[in-house]
């Protein structure tokens, strides 16, 4: 507080929080697109989350951090499974050839 106000006769119970907050890393990000702010604004409304804490969230998922790199697993179940097809190879031959009339 200001040295000519007197503690007692204020009460700022948000002080403390205010200033963790600003002593933080802090980023300002410009030039964010419109559908960005569209999609943080209604996730924060969604969620009852501030719009850094979206935006830190998303940092955070994006950056691979929160649980370690992301795992991808779709199509783990097709890994090992190939087998030759003779009859799939004829099948698809027809995309292996360039129509060179066509890029003309």
């Amino acid at each position: 507080l200001p040295t000519h106000i007197h503690a007692s006769t204020v009460a700022l119970p948000a002080v403390p929080e205010y200033i963790a907050c600003v002593m933080g890393r802090q980023y300002t990000i410009r030039s964010v697109p419109d559908a960005i702010d569209r999609v943080v604004r209604h996730r924060a409304g969604r969620e009852g989350k501030s719009m850094n804490a979206v935006v830190v969230e998303a940092l955070a998922r994006g950056l691979e951090l929160e649980g370690g790199p992301a795992e991808h697993t779709d199509l783990d179940h097709l890994i090992g499974t190939w087998q030759e097809d003779p009859g799939f190879d004829l099948a698809v031959a027809d995309f292996e050839r360039v129509d060179d009339d066509a890029w003309k």
